[in-house]
């Protein structure tokens, strides 16, 4: 979306007062600690210090302490309750790509193509340039484009000239690239000194098939989305992701210009090759119906944020409550498989064939059938014996007949 403050960076281990660390007083206006920032900055950039190690810790600090003031509600934070009121974890990281070696460059590459978010500050040669006011000025009159290329770690400059109706109507500045450039739209604030101070930059974002990074002062409050979202973060719990990525709506801290010229400039962040890149100037009054709908769709966005931070708590409830539940399922249904296995074992208890298992319970009766006592060595007397008594009781039988039938005839 619009435009971020200039950059920020991890929290140092050992923080100090951002106060301290900048040499303002706690009451220091806005302009004072962007004063001390830039002077700072430039004094330990990566690119000025090549052989002193300690000075990208205190460029770090002074990019932490930045962040932390120049932001209106990470400052109250910090006044109410220090450090512990601030979530460290959240502060962008961001590295100098013309401080890096070849083989650390290749890993910075790889990374970013992997979508891994890699944040880069501006080359301090640039920004001395610019504050130097040596850097040469391209004219982009309202409603006119200019396309180029921009070696890495360079930066073309151009002049926004607006007159007072196109002020009052409001201001687009796009950057478009149709081969997926990597690159920062950047803003600059004329100093006292005739030198140019970095006042804000954008990022370069892939949408679709190209990459584009815009400047929107419409004379409402416009949102940047920041979505560099860790992505092995994301990856290992998507659920939070999801929950935290309208977090990333920032208002952007320049709503309006005024009538007069305006620096901008289009900053070659690729690793290797140049930057391509097309730049236009617009007025919002030949966008009317489109800015009514960006100024739709922000305000929209911003209750869906509001709806999703009600919403986590619910879900997360709810969740706790579904594994509650599941894990009881689990164990429910161990518990009823199990009662009935020892059911089923019971009832085929009940039986005097024995089972091929041989597990069944006993009910204290023999296992053989009655008579089924194994034989002995009179067996097969025994057994011709009363082959033999059958007989005589079928003649018996038979002579009991003939003898009566005999009598009868008698």
């Amino acid at each position: 979306m619009s435009s971020k403050k200039v950059e920020g960076s991890s929290a140092p281990a050992n923080r100090r007062d951002p106060y301290e660390v900048l040499c303002v007083a706690r009451d220091a206006s806005d302009q004072e600690i962007k004063s001390a920032y830039r002077k700072l900055a430039l004094k330990y950039h990566p690119d000025k210090n090549a052989n002193n190690p300690e000075a990208s810790d205190l460029f770090k600090e002074v990019a932490f302490s930045y962040s932390i003031l120049s932001d209106p509600e990470k400052r109250r934070q910090y006044d109410n309750a220090g450090f512990e009121a601030l979530d460290a974890d959240g502060m962008e990281m961001e590295i100098d790509l013309s401080n890096l070696g070849t083989v650390n460059t290749m890993f910075a590459a790889l990374f970013s193509k992997l979508g891994v978010p890699i944040k880069t500050t501006v080359s301090a040669n640039v920004l001395e340039e610019a504050m130097n006011g040596t850097v040469t000025v391209r004219p982009l009159p309202i409603g006119t484009s200019v396309s180029g290329k921009v070696e890495k770690q360079c930066a073309h400059f151009f002049g926004v000239t607006i007159s007072e109706q196109q002020a009052e109507s409001g201001v687009v500045v796009r950057v478009t690239s149709t081969a997926q450039s990597k690159f920062k739209l950047l803003y600059f604030e004329q100093d006292s000194s005739g030198g140019y101070g970095l006042a804000l930059q954008e990022e370069s974002e892939k949408t679709g098939k190209v990459t584009s990074a815009g400047m929107y002062f419409l004379h409402f409050q416009v949102y940047r989305m920041d979505s560099t979202v860790n992505a092995l973060a994301a990856a290992k719990d998507p659920e939070s992701a999801f929950f935290k990525r309208l977090e990333g709506l920032q208002p952007c801290e320049v709503s309006e210009l005024r009538a007069g010229t305006h620096i901008f400039a289009v900053y070659g962040d690729n690793f290797f090759k140049t930057a391509s890149y097309t730049i236009e100037a617009l007025c919002a009054k030949t966008y009317e119906e489109t800015t009514e709908k960006l100024k739709e769709i922000e305000a929209q966005i911003l209750r869906k944020r509001n709806d999703l931070r009600q919403f986590e708590t619910e879900y997360r409830k709810a969740l706790a409550r579904f594994q509650e539940v599941t894990t009881r399922y689990t164990q429910e249904k161990q518990t009823v498989d199990e009662l009935l296995k020892q059911r089923d074992s019971i009832h085929s208890s009940f039986s005097v064939v024995k089972t091929p298992s041989g597990n069944n319970l006993s009910n204290g009766s023999s296992s053989k059938a009655q008579g089924d006592e194994p034989k002995g060595e009179g067996d097969s007397a025994g057994e011709e014996g009363g082959a033999e008594s059958r007989d005589k009781s079928k003649r018996k039988w038979f002579n009991l007949n003939i003898k009566g039938s005999d009598k009868k005839l008698g």
